[in-house]
């Protein structure tokens, strides 16, 4: 199978990869930073991470490593990023299309790829109104009832899951976790939810080491400057509480690291998750050794309440069940333990690729 899979990059990690990059000045050499960072590998199929010659990967939103091809074979220095993209598929002769930022390559792209392409897969799991992936033989995500509307709007949805990546591993043998409470995530005026939780643990803080990681949305960034400080937090304002414990975004093997030096780390789903559980940090949390703390939810297979996670079935019941993890620290360790050999196991990337080869033939 000649795999092509195509990703894309939030703003904020591109200015690390920018500086993990900057030596670098070739496709190849840009590529390779990225993917020895780890970021999204939950996400990139075997192939990719293990450098398959049949498999290629890029991130077609990153200008600097797309203009790197581009000038490596010759194409015009105008080229649009689509016509970029285009080239590499034709160049690779691809089979099967993998793509995970189809909000910005939808159904008009896949119907202007070469005849070499059997086969086109999308991975979506948020709410997409507007959107047109009707072209693609399916889309993809591990949240079934994202799925059900997607089949309701006539697409094919079917059940694919995030793996463990194994560079956890290392990360999860750390015993020094000097940090009692981490979260990780983004924080916004639409996060009401999460933002009602994270100010809970928030108060923690006088007791315990608790860290949060933030990437905040440019309107909180803007109503928490010294101009506009009389806003109110509805605006997306953090309250004091959790700006005290506030760090900025990790991201990649940053991430990886901040987690293995966490006991627990907090999950909370955002407020248009619905029912379904069983985002990106649910892997890395349980991957890199920690006990992951999570709202109650429809999870994947293998995470249950006491077994390989800790569920808190209201928001204001997250604080005191951080407080019982954190009181009875034997029983926590048991917990992480077990979730870190659940879904190392059971979440491995050859059960992955495996899924993924079996859908191609379905399709």
């Amino acid at each position: 199978m000649r795999l092509f899979q195509n990703a894309g990059l939030p703003p904020s990690y591109l200015s690390r990869l920018s500086e993990l990059a900057k030596t670098q000045t070739t496709f190849s050499g840009r590529l390779a930073t990225f993917l020895d960072d780890r970021f999204g590998a939950c996400h990139l199929l075997k192939p990719v991470l293990e450098g398959d010659a049949a498999a290629f990967f890029t991130n077609a939103d990153d200008q600097m490593l797309q203009r790197f091809w581009a000038s490596e074979h010759r194409l015009r220095t105008a080229a649009s990023a689509e016509e970029i993209l285009l080239s590499q598929i034709e160049e690779h002769e691809t089979e099967v299309f993998y793509n995970l930022d189809p909000m910005r390559y939808g159904s008009d792209f896949i119907r202007k790829l070469p005849g070499c392409v059997r086969t086109t897969i999308a991975w979506r799991a948020a709410p997409s109104p507007g959107a047109d992936f009707g072209a693609y033989d399916a889309v993809v995500c591990n949240f079934p009832g994202i799925l059900s509307e997607y089949q309701r709007r006539g697409w094919r949805g079917e059940y694919f899951s995030p793996a463990h990546d194994p560079a956890m591993d290392a990360y999860a043998a750390n015993a020094d976790r000097q940090i009692d409470v981490l979260f990780i995530g983004s924080y916004s005026r639409h996060h009401l939810k999460r933002a009602k939780v994270l100010d809970g643990v928030a108060s923690l803080r006088n007791r315990f080491h608790v860290v949060f990681c933030l990437d905040r949305s440019r309107l909180t960034r803007l109503v928490e400057s010294p101009f506009l400080g009389f806003l109110p937090a509805s605006s997306g304002r953090r309250p004091p509480d959790t700006v005290a414990v506030t760090e900025g975004p990790v991201f990649g093997r940053e991430l990886y690291a901040k987690i293995a030096s966490a006991r627990i780390v907090l999950n909370s789903a955002v407020d248009m998750a619905g029912s379904d559980r069983g985002n990106m940090r649910c892997f890395e949390a349980t991957g890199c050794g920690a006990l992951m703390v999570s709202d109650s939810g429809n999870y994947p297979p293998g995470f249950a309440d006491m077994e390989t996670m800790m569920v808190f079935g209201t928001d204001d019941r997250a604080t005191a069940v951080i407080e019982d993890a954190l009181q009875n620290c034997e029983r926590s360790s048991q917990i992480a333990v077990r979730a870190h050999r659940m879904v190392a196991s059971q979440y491995n990337k050859d059960r992955q690729w495996n899924d993924f080869k079996n859908l191609v033939d379905r399709l």
